[in-house]
């Protein structure tokens, strides 16, 4: 049996270096997220006093959490649903249903990557003109009215068409000539670009004063409830935790790795590039300000308005308007790629595992249905609609609760937190206490669920944006819904290899010890 294991093992794929696997999960981690979010989230919430609640989420949830999913994956050396069932027969349903976000959030995280992609080469005649909001919604995008329509927009459907193209050869070409080649070349082309933006943006006139507004202490604030929950929903959203990425990522790693270590790179990493990304967001705010004669608090956004509104008129109005827009839509890109990479990698690789079936074949299966799916919804006059609908309700009701069931799962039922903490300690350079199971068994799932019973109580007292209702029972609450009945149907399903579905770790020992 213990050559089946290691035979499925081999046929899956591997990072060939710690260092590989660290760029890869850092890809993932920087995401979208941690530009068009972050600067904002921490300017609304206290400014530089949010440093303080947003490290301590860092230490107390954002990396117990990443650690949870390291030793998961890293120890049961499977995707998602194979490391669950391993660890627990009972729990494949946790990574099925994980599997079905990533699908769908792959789905129309493909369309703002296209959008970032057409607004690179828009920069360089700045095509929206004297009305950035006008010329997106209306020009670009097309946007009729909420519902979902099939008039598509060639501006959208073709470079749409091409992310998809260069996401499915990546993940074609395998983890390490796929995945972990794009994450070598990637990341530090992206972190490359965005110092370079950040640079550029400080040189402005006013930069000072978007700095100001950024990192002046507000101390109060930190006696908000508000606040404290706006920190844990940062941290976990920017992670990349949760919803089986870093998991299927440290399946990939050496048996005898350090992923303490690993995690405290990727970790303070991702931190580390957000805080880069309020720095050069608010400084371009504060150019934007200073050119509009207004205060920072009539400009500052976050999400598709700063990417898409803001930036454009920054870049109308700055001296070195194209530079700026190439390298901040560049950085979109590349930060999307590495991010979808990770989330569709996560479906890929459940189902070779249930399926026994090749690299390219699962690409095929899952990418080709996910790419038509995507083109259709999000290709159309109506897509910007149904993404923004999708979007927030997979990231509050998909994500967050898979995260704290799958917490509370490991912790109390079925008792792995222990085991997990001590593969973990093996070959980890950051020893870890029980504390850590402490962290992971109630205080990050307490603060999770403080955070997504205040979002269930906002989104059932005001219908989401005002959409309608039919829209919202089935793009938003349906969605979140099937995802985790077809998850659990899904793992009813038999696998078509069953003979290594046993602990690996316990078949490696005995190994050991007849050798």
């Amino acid at each position: 049996m213990s050559q089946v294991v290691e035979h499925s093992e081999e046929n899956r794929g591997a990072f060939s270096s710690r260092k590989v696997f660290i760029l890869a999960a850092i890809g993932s981690a920087v995401g979208l997220g941690n530009i068009w979010r972050f600067p904002y989230v921490a300017y609304e919430n206290g400014g530089g006093a949010f440093l303080i609640p947003y490290l301590i989420a860092l230490l107390t949830a954002g990396l117990p959490f990443l650690l949870l999913d390291y030793g998961l994956g890293h120890r049961y050396r499977g995707s998602a649903p194979l490391a669950f069932r391993r660890a627990h027969k009972a729990a494949e349903g946790l990574g099925w249903w994980q599997v079905g976000i990533c699908f769908v959030i792959a789905v129309y995280y493909a369309a703002v990557i296209a959008w970032a992609a057409r607004y690179a080469f828009f920069s360089f005649d700045k095509a929206w003109g004297d009305d950035p909001e006008g010329f997106l919604f209306g020009t670009y995008l097309q946007a009729g009215d909420p519902g979902i329509g099939l008039d598509f927009v060639s501006g959208v459907t073709i470079p749409l068409v091409l992310v998809w193209v260069a996401v499915l050869a990546i993940m074609a070409l395998g983890v390490q000539k796929g995945i972990g080649a794009a994450s070598v070349v990637f990341i530090p082309v992206l972190f490359i670009a965005f110092i370079a933006l950040v640079v550029v943006a400080l040189t402005l006139d006013g930069a000072s004063t978007g700095l100001d507004a950024l990192f002046t202490p507000d101390w109060s604030a930190l006696g908000e409830t508000s606040v404290w929950i706006a920190a844990y929903g940062q941290i976990f959203f920017s992670l990349s935790v949760g919803f089986g990425i870093m998991i299927t990522y440290a399946s990939y790693v050496g048996r005898r790795s350090d992923m303490t270590g690993s995690g405290l790179v990727v970790g303070f990493a991702n931190s580390g590039f957000e805080l880069l990304a309020g720095i050069g967001v608010f400084a371009a705010l504060g150019f934007m300000a200073t050119a509009a004669g207004v205060p920072v608090d009539e400009v500052a956004t976050d999400g598709l308005g700063l990417a898409f509104i803001a930036f454009p008129a920054i870049i109308s109005e700055a001296p070195a308007g194209a530079l700026i827009g190439v390298l901040f839509f560049g950085s979109l890109v590349v930060a999307g790629v590495t991010s979808l990479v990770s989330v569709i990698e996560v479906v890929i690789s459940a189902v070779r595992d249930k399926f026994e079936m090749s690299r390219v074949g699962a690409s095929m299966a899952v990418g080709v249905p996910a790419a038509l799916i995507s083109i259709v919804l999000l290709g159309t006059t109506t897509g910007v609609y149904v993404l923004d609908i999708i979007d927030h309700f997979i990231n509050r009701f998909g994500i967050l609760l898979v995260a704290v069931v799958s917490m509370l799962a490991l912790s109390w039922a079925f008792r792995k937190t222990g085991l997990l903490r001590e593969h973990l300690n093996r070959d980890g350079s950051v020893k870890i206490g029980r504390w850590w199971e402490l962290l992971i068994g109630v205080f990050a799932p307490a603060a999770l669920t403080f955070i997504l019973a205040n979002e269930l109580v906002d989104n059932l007292r005001t219908p989401y944006e005002g959409y309608p209702t039919w829209m919202l029972n089935t793009l938003g609450w349906g969605l979140a819904v099937a995802v985790i009945l077809i998850g659990f149907l899904a793992a009813r399903l038999p696998w078509r290899d069953t003979t290594f579905l046993g602990d690996p770790e316990i078949k490696a020992r005995q190994d050991e010890r007849s050798n």
